[in-house]
């Protein structure tokens, strides 16, 4: 247990980060419909913290255990309470943004209604949506006194009420999941005198609840939204006769009738009801169970309908192709005389699937080499790969079965590519493989040379819309061959590699960075200029962070940008003073990681999938890989310098959480995201 002085714990920091993303919804200088993705994004966030972080504080509870969580000096339970309160917080503030953003909308003649604003006209044509689209989707479902349904993780209910007017005494209660998928959740009005109507499907539903529940003698109906958070732990099964695969598809069905962890309700809910759904699901009011507003899972708001001006919309910057790489290149050609820096969402992610395609159709190229965690659901990439092995070549694709939420997708790609004939491989026993490799192995002159791609993000072309990473096409020796080792220890986990160049975790990954940061440390002490810049997602190892404060403390200069979790506080007396954070949320989601040394004048930067997070450096196969080209260094340590200026996004980063806008320089106004992609752009010209 680590003391609360010197540290900040791990999911008061998240709830810190989910803050920052709130800020962005009530940003007036955020465009209106941005305003309103930021809340579906926080909500999503939450459902996600809920499922897993919240999960294993409530298991801390229960067993007494800190399990690695730097808890500092409070308790388990202490730290629940601490979570509601600020969860608690947020929801308020959410509502109030929401209803600030709703009259902005009709400001602008956009009008969200509810079923009882909806005029004679309106309502006909809710009634016919109603018909065709909704009500073959619905189930109600009649709630009895011995029985009670299970409910769907993350899903958003209606419980009902029917009642008479004349004998209220005579009702009964009932549940009707809102349809998520089949149906959008929101529904677009025809437009009068020029004004624009939105309907949520809840409120076509409440609008319609005598045509669901005609056959029954009521005439009251009340609906209030329900939706439960349910533990996302994977209880793998220990039989050693069954197959991981089949342990993970056990283990899956299983995580979605996972323990309650939050049911969140409309306030205005009838008592008789909420206890009555309580006592079904054996919850507690108050604890288990938060009172809320008339709306939930308002993850559904990252889409919500595209029907506002230019204005209301982020300005658009579309990715374009990298300077090296124009139209009808070989890929590999190009990586034969340099090294290419591709950044994401800026360039394009097609350069990626190019080379892909190139080498499964290139006769020369006799192996292929890949790295799954999260793929998009009509990957292209595994499509290259697909089509490699159609084409002859020997392609080993190793899928992390683990990754939280997309294990179900895996487990799909995985028998694809055995159907097909690939060399699957379902990760690495006791550790997450979360690196992310290419590796392509060509005949040439008689001999077997090396092509790799080392990247900070997922193969996954939706994300790389919108996520910032980076990704290195390498066809240097130094580089390339030690991803084959890479790939060979894979196939063959008893078998450990020495690797001069790349940095793998968990073998050397943590001892490589102490060392870059003690040679910081000796020149700090030796009078010589001393520095380091560190860009992550997440700060929340102990051991690097009391790393971090031991070189500040004896003059390092320390500049970070962490996006996320960050568990140093900064501006403490004697090992703080030399450190300075930011983090940074914008309409992308800042992934990189770049970790860039001073190393008395010979500078040194790497590119690394892995966060400084204890289950990244002890649990997991990342790799960190070092720049040696020259001009890509300069590009990436312009990013860093570009980021570190931004005074509209960028926030410090302070033991209070308070997330203040770093406004200096107030003269120029620097926003980090749209400057780097004038800068990456510049460079092509």
């Amino acid at each position: 247990m680590y003391s609360k002085e010197k540290f900040i714990n791990r999911e008061i920091s998240w709830l810190s980060f989910n803050e920052r993303v709130l800020q962005e919804a009530d940003d007036p200088n955020t465009p209106l419909f941005e305003r309103i993705r930021f809340i579906g994004i926080f909500s999503n966030n939450l459902d996600e913290f809920f499922r897993v972080r919240v999960a294993a504080v409530r298991r801390m509870v229960a067993l007494g255990k800190d399990e690695e969580n730097l808890l500092g000096s409070m308790t388990p339970k202490e730290l629940h309470n601490q979570i509601k309160k600020i969860v608690n917080q947020q929801q308020n503030k959410v509502q109030k943004i929401f209803a600030n953003i709703l009259d902005e909308l009709e400001e602008e003649d956009i009008f969200m209604i509810n079923e009882k604003e909806l005029n004679e006209k309106q309502g006909k044509v809710v009634k016919k949506y109603f018909y065709d689209k909704v009500l073959p989707n619905l189930v109600p479902i009649m709630l009895r006194k011995n029985k009670f349904p299970y409910l769907r993780d993350r899903s958003a209910y209606l419980a009902f009420k029917l009642s008479k007017k004349e004998d209220p005494s005579d009702f009964a209660y009932s549940l009707i999941r809102i349809p998520g998928r089949s149906v959008p959740r929101f529904f677009v009005l025809p437009k009068e005198n020029e004004k624009q109507f939105v309907i949520m499907i809840d409120d076509i539903i409440r609008y319609c609840a005598r045509d669901i529940y005609f056959y029954f003698d009521y005439d009251v109906y009340e609906a209030y939204t329900i939706k439960i958070t349910r533990d996302a732990e994977l209880d793998i099964d220990d039989d050693i006769s069954k197959s991981f695969m089949e342990k993970m598809s056990s283990s899956l069905k299983n995580r979605k009738k996972g323990k309650p962890v939050r049911l969140i309700y409309d306030g205005e809910i009838p008592q008789d009801l909420l206890e009555f759904l309580l006592k079904k699901m054996k919850m507690a009011e108050g604890s288990d169970a938060v009172a809320g507003g008339r709306y939930h899972n308002q993850k559904d708001f990252m889409n919500f309908p595209d029907i506002g001006k230019k204005k209301h919309y982020y300005t658009k910057l579309p990715p374009f192709r990298h300077k090296d790489l124009p139209p009808f290149t070989s890929v590999m050609k190009v990586m034969r005389q340099k090294d290419v820096m591709l950044h994401y969402p800026y360039q394009t992610f097609n350069h990626l699937i190019d080379f892909l395609r190139e080498a499964a159709i290139d006769p020369q190229v006799k192996n292929i080499g890949l790295t799954i965690y999260r793929v998009a659901a009509d990957s292209k990439v595994v499509n290259a790969l697909l089509n490699a092995v159609r084409n002859g070549k020997n392609v080993t694709v190793v899928i992390e079965l683990q990754a939280r939420f997309d294990e179900e997708a895996n487990i799909f790609w995985s028998n694809k590519l055995q159907e097909e004939g690939a060399n699957v491989i379902n990760g690495v026993p006791g550790m997450k493989v979360h690196s992310k490799l290419v590796w392509v192995q060509r005949k040439e002159e008689d001999q077997m040379r090396n092509y790799a791609y080392i990247g900070t993000g997922n193969f996954h072309e939706g994300t790389a819309r919108v996520y910032a990473d980076e990704g290195l096409l390498t066809a240097d020796p130094r580089l390339a061959d030690e991803v084959e080792k890479v790939f060979e220890f894979f196939n063959q986990n008893y078998k450990h590699y020495s690797y001069e160049h790349l940095v793998v975790s968990p073998f050397v990954m943590r001892k490589h960075f102490e060392k870059n940061i003690d040679r910081e440390i000796q020149l700090a002490k030796q009078g010589k200029p001393a520095w380091m810049t560190l860009k992550m997602n997440s700060l929340i190892d102990p051991k690097m962070m009391k790393k971090i404060y031991e070189a500040a403390s004896s003059g390092v200069q320390v500049k970070l940008i962490v996006r996320g979790i960050f568990g140093l506080q900064i501006g403490l007396n004697g090992y703080s003073e030399n450190i300075t954070a930011i983090s940074i949320v914008d309409k992308y989601l800042e992934h990189s990681r770049i970790f860039l040394f001073g190393a008395g004048g010979e500078e040194k930067m790497y590119i690394s999938s892995a966060d400084w997070m204890p289950r990244n450096l002890n649990r997991r196969i990342e790799v960190a890989c070092p720049i040696y080209d020259e001009e890509i260094k300069q590009e990436l340590k312009e990013m860093l310098e570009i980021q570190l200026r931004d005074n509209s996004k960028s926030r410090i980063l302070d033991p209070d959480l308070s997330n203040h806008y770093s406004r200096h320089n107030s003269g120029e106004t620097f926003r980090a995201q749209e400057d780097y992609y004038n800068y990456i752009k510049s460079l092509t010209n």
